[in-house]
């Protein structure tokens, strides 16, 4: 794994209750077993920016590439090295912003299928990176605040401002960090996790009851 991330690291932050996982058993045949399955099964992710995909009621099967997707319709897929029907084949594992997101279970990797833009490209090198980004902004939506920067300047409007430029740096610092091991996922300002980024420094994500949307919202 490219990142370290264990099951006690993450409920340690926020507790059983705010993890999402997937059944080895939603899984097809050839990707039940790799380290990605595995480790969204045993791990998973946070709930509230990243979505995973429901296994259908009957099949109990997480939905294939292909079935939500027309390949066809994509240039190609950035950054893979096999077809467009060996993509059809993947598990779709979750959806972020217009994105489907899916596993490749021969290289590991994660991609993005945004099926507005027709384009695909690769998201992550592998899952413990899908799971850190998302622990990593997550973190940073429950507990951003803005009423502790120490600004002296007397004015709310001083204070929101200098807020905000925390905010800002708190962004491109897990920017930076995670770029350093694994840099798809910020790889340019046009990947779903960039936009994501942006969004979080303009204030737009966070929720009422976290400090900052408190502060925000009233």
């Amino acid at each position: 794994m490219l990142f370290d991330v264990t099951r006690d690291a993450v409920t340690g932050i926020f507790g059983e209750d705010r993890l999402a996982t997937l059944p080895a058993s939603a899984f097809p045949a050839s990707a039940a077993d790799t380290r990605g399955a595995r480790l969204l099964r045993a791990v998973g992710v946070p709930t509230g920016t990243l979505y995973l995909r429901e296994p259908d009621e009957e099949s109990g099967l997480l939905p294939l590439v292909g079935e939500v997707v027309d390949v066809e319709n994509f240039e190609g897929v950035e950054g893979m090295e096999g077809t467009a029907d060996e993509a059809g084949a993947w598990p779709v594992i979750g959806w972020l912003l217009n994105a489907h997101l899916a596993l490749d279970p021969v290289s590991g990797k994660v991609y993005a299928f945004d099926p507005d833009e027709e384009t695909a490209r690769e998201l992550h090198a592998d899952v413990s990176s899908l799971v850190h980004v998302t622990l990593r902004f997550q973190r940073l939506l429950d507990e951003f605040t803005f009423d502790d920067e120490g600004d002296d300047s007397g004015g709310d409007g001083d204070s929101e401002e200098a807020g905000f430029e925390r905010l800002d740096r708190e962004v491109e610092r897990i920017r930076a960090e995670t770029s350093r091991i694994d840099p798809l996922p910020f790889q340019d300002d046009e990947t779903v996790w960039w936009v994501v980024g942006d969004e979080i420094a303009e204030g737009q994500r966070f929720t009422g009851d976290s400090p900052a949307g408190r502060s925000l919202y009233g």
